[in-house]
């Protein structure tokens, strides 16, 4: 049996001791990694390498890490996490609209980075087993809403597959969205998510979302009676740090608006007259209702 070939990670950062620490860090956690010292030869190492993750320094000296998360961006969904001196929040705030997920500043401690890479390699798993709970608690409650299917696809362009083991289930759904307990896709308006290939399309076209993106979308599409709070958000998207009860700043529930925005942004949605997620003013967000 072949040996799995190793998890890949880039570094790109331009202190050398720095570097050289995140480098070890990564590679005690398994990964196969990939270091440069410009964003410029960050990017190419990213398109390249296709890593999972990807550590970022903000103060780089070609062009800043806001810059070279936006150029990832545009072709890859790699965990980014910026690492930085600055700790004011609007820098924060520019890290994650910029398509980072995690900002963590400087110095900092090479076992909570660790962790915390860890906790976001974790969100996946996390993910479906909520939309599995969810799915179960819609085939209990089949008969009290319409039937709804939702054939089951590939990546989009793909073709759908010729002969399948099953037939696609007719799950009954209480609610505005669809969910196919088979297959663990949601549907809603036009838009589908598939939680175990992370995909996601509006109208056929797909949509390119960074990984605390997708799993902001995924939480909202398995509660679609619900306003969630962007208390809960943050809980949901970062449980490592706020999973236990932990106080949740001012600037986390920024933050959550912040990649409400970016998910909007993406998805084509109106925050005047929105198709897919509406504001609860003062509260948190919502799907809209079904059309």
């Amino acid at each position: 049996m072949e040996e799995p070939e190793p998890r890949a990670a880039v570094v790109v950062e331009d202190d050398g001791d720095i570097r050289e620490l995140l480098v070890s860090v990564l590679t005690q956690a398994g990964f196969d990694v990939h270091a440069a010292s410009t964003g410029t030869a960050g990017v190419e190492l990213v398109r390249a390498h296709s890593p999972i993750v990807t550590t970022l320094d903000v103060s780089l000296p070609d062009i800043d890490g806001f810059e070279v998360a936006r150029r990832v961006r545009t072709f890859s969904g790699t965990y980014i996490v910026m690492l930085t001196a600055r700790d004011e929040e609007i820098d924060t705030l520019m890290g994650l609209d910029a398509g980072a997920d995690d900002y963590v500043t400087k110095p900092f401690r090479p076992r909570e980075l660790r962790a915390r890479i860890q906790a976001m390699l974790r969100r996946p798993r996390q993910l479906a087993g909520a939309v599995s709970a969810l799915a179960a608690a819609s085939a209990v409650s089949a008969g009290q809403g319409a039937a709804t299917a939702v054939p089951h696809r590939g990546p989009v362009g793909a073709p759908d597959s010729a002969a399948s083991p099953a037939p696609v289930e007719v799950v009954a759904v209480p609610s505005p969205s669809a969910v196919d307990e088979q297959d663990g896709v949601l549907a809603h308006n036009g838009l589908r998510l598939d939680v175990d290939a992370r995909l996601v399309d509006v109208d056929g076209a797909p949509v390119h979302l960074t990984r605390t993106e997708f799993d902001l979308l995924a939480a909202l599409l398995a509660a679609p009676r619900r306003v969630l709070p962007k208390v809960e958000l943050v809980r949901d998207l970062w449980p490592e740090d706020y999973g236990s009860g932990a106080f949740v700043r001012d600037a986390e529930k920024r933050a959550v608006e912040v990649h409400v925005a970016n998910l909007r942004r993406k998805l084509g949605d109106d925050a005047a007259r929105p198709r897919f997620i509406e504001t609860v003013r003062g509260t948190g967000y919502r799907l809209t209702p079904r059309r």
